[in-house]
């Protein structure tokens, strides 16, 4: 159980990527979201490979799952995925095309091609909550919409104000994450704050940054990656700082918990982080965009409480 004490070993091991940017089977380039599952397999947006890659635990090397017959908008085709979302109950996953402003349905297994279930939006993130409804933040119309599979019209639940830094707008959303209560958390990137929407709101409530673009505990610096923990503790993949912040609920400011050491290409550090997920284990993934590679940091069990 993840809380408030819970620490990490400060040195990430690579469980993906790692061999330089590049498109062979044991490289990346500019991974963005990504899924891990139950038994720790990860499966990224690998974005300038325009490719769906799952990795196995402890392996060298990935296997293209969607997206390998190269750049393009044919249905085998993907250009610039750059999430997904892994649904092994009822066999498909779902990505977030986004050169092709889509969303795909892909078959899980042995699928070939995928369906378009969203056209026409320029989607940055998905999220999906426990009654199967599906959200996309919309980059350019600075909103969040909720959908659920085989609708036609999605349904605005946060944004759609115009773009700026009002309580009811947002300016370039990317990253979402869905509680149980439908309340959504997003990283509202160029206005470099976390905004928490509940059901049926009308305005959002700054819960993480808020204090302009830097590098204080009270700021962040075009926040991606989000996770909310049973607690309400947040988590944040401050990409500009390059680091991973935890931020207590009803807390005016954050602690570093992974990275902030500068940029760089050590165990310890990090290069635009994006997507962040924890394991069953509470092991923390960091998708560290411009190292081209996953990082697992696995809980420090001589310093959690």
């Amino acid at each position: 159980m993840i809380n408030i004490n819970t620490k990490w070993t400060q040195n990430g091991l690579t469980v993906a990527g790692g061999c330089r940017k590049g498109n062979g089977f044991n490289q990346l380039s500019c991974p963005n979201g990504f899924y891990v599952d139950d038994d720790l397999t990860v499966y990224i947006a690998d974005f300038n490979n325009n490719r769906i890659v799952e990795w196995k635990f402890d392996a060298t090397s990935g296997l293209v799952i969607a997206g390998e017959n190269g750049q393009g908008n044919r249905t085998d085709q993907l250009d610039g995925p750059i999430d997904i979302i892994v649904d092994k109950e009822r066999d498909f996953f779902i990505i977030c095309d986004k050169r092709n402003r889509r969303v795909v349905k892909w078959p899980y297994r042995g699928g070939t091609s995928g369906q378009t279930i969203i056209p026409n939006i320029d989607c940055a993130c998905l999220t999906m909550d426990q009654h199967g409804f599906i959200y996309v933040s919309d980059i350019r119309q600075c909103l969040v919409k909720r959908w659920k599979v085989g609708e036609t019209q999605g349904t605005i639940v946060a944004g759609g104000n115009g773009k700026g830094d009002r309580l009811d707008q947002l300016n370039s959303p990317t990253f979402l994450f869905v509680d149980h209560e439908q309340s959504i958390y997003v990283s509202d990137r160029d206005n470099h704050r976390i905004m928490k929407w509940t059901k049926n709101a009308q305005e959002g409530i700054i819960i993480a940054g808020g204090q302009g673009q830097g590098n204080s505990l009270t700021q962040l610096s075009y926040p991606c990656g989000i996770i909310v923990d049973p607690s309400l503790n947040l988590y944040i993949a401050d990409r500009g700082n390059h680091r991973i912040i935890r931020w207590p609920k009803d807390i005016y400011q954050g602690t570093i918990i992974i990275g902030g050491n500068g940029s760089g290409q050590q165990p310890n550090q990090l290069n635009e982080p994006k997507g962040i997920a924890f394991d069953r284990h509470g092991n923390l993934y960091v998708v560290d965009c411009w190292n081209h590679r996953v990082q697992r940091f696995s809980i420090d069990q001589n310093l959690t409480s």
